[in-house]
């Protein structure tokens, strides 16, 4: 049995299968801006080890079934030479509109738990009597909403989109080789359940994190949802600004500064490592450091 993961081939349907679980296992683990930052906002959101691995769990399972199925179509696409799509699928301009919308929806989902609706409102009646709109609401009227496991499955739906290094390998190495196209789906679904087992894992491990501050229900239900909505909301706007200045100037998807380790996501410094830098190393940690403020201020004052 041929098991390369690093150059992988086609040595067969049980090498295809534990290549591809492979992949999904070190997909998971690597930091990769389709997953760590949606993955960590969902199951900080939640607040307990069984909750965030349960949030790294749907998300996954809505990732396993956009994986499936993208990967059925390009068994079709290979074998039936419909390289146009294709080749669309893999351009730039497709990668950066999936950074427009995954941000998207991580803005939306960020929006909903900050202020308890998916749409930005005004309150007009306030308006035209010359009073303040929404910016009149007291700061605890926010953080009313906890993160959904029906956000995390779109959520996991579209990040699953995402065309980067592993995708590759699944979708025009493994699934077009499959011996038969009621078996071109599965490279890509047991991808999604390799990555399943590693993101159930690091949401628990996020989930946990919370319980150690060893605060009171209310204010670690507060801090979850402060940082998850900030790390969606604020994150989500920086996803949405990469991925139009990608649509502008196209060729930034393919700079990139190697870091000499020759795996997957972490090979180069790029613009999805940088994603994941900037969400959840930068916009992570200071809505932690911020949060914890305001629950000293708030819950133990």
């Amino acid at each position: 049995m041929d098991i390369n993961i690093f150059n992988p081939t086609f040595g067969g349907l049980l090498s295809a299968i534990v290549v591809s679980f492979l992949l999904g296992v070190i997909h998971g683990i690597t930091p990769d801006e389709h997953t760590w930052p949606i993955t960590f906002s969902y199951a900080i959101g939640n607040f307990s080890t069984r909750k965030g691995a349960e949030a790294g769990l749907v998300f996954s399972l809505g990732f396993t079934v956009q994986r499936a199925i993208m990967s059925e179509a390009f068994y079709f696409i290979f074998n039936y030479g419909l390289f146009s799509i294709r080749d669309f699928i893999q351009s730039n301009t497709f990668f950066a509109l999936v950074y427009f919308l995954v941000g998207l929806a991580m803005g939306i989902a960020g929006y909903y738990v900050k202020y308890g609706r998916f749409y930005p409102h005004l309150e007009l009646n306030r308006l035209l009597r010359g009073k303040k709109g929404q910016f009149e609401h007291k700061h605890e009227d926010f953080y009313k909403k906890n993160v959904s496991n029906k956000m995390a499955i779109i959520h996991g739906l579209i990040a699953g989109f995402g065309m980067g290094a592993f995708a590759l390998i699944i979708f025009t190495v493994l699934a077009p080789k499959m011996p038969s196209p009621y078996l071109g789906f599965l490279p890509g679904a047991i991808f999604g359940i390799g990555t399943m087992v590693t993101q159930v894992a690091i949401g628990a491990v996020f989930g946990t994190a919370m319980r150690m501050k060893k605060l009171t229900e209310k204010a670690l239900q507060f801090l979850a949802r402060y940082i998850s909505s900030s790390v969606l909301l604020y994150g989500g706007l920086v996803f949405m600004f990469a991925g139009l200045i990608s649509l502008i100037f196209p060729q930034i998807l393919s700079l990139g500064i190697s870091t000499g380790i020759g795996v997957y996501n972490i090979n180069s410094i790029d613009m999805g490592l940088l994603l994941v830098i900037v969400t959840v190393g930068i916009i992570g940690i200071f809505s932690y450091i911020t949060g914890i403020r305001l629950v000293r201020k708030k819950y133990l004052s």
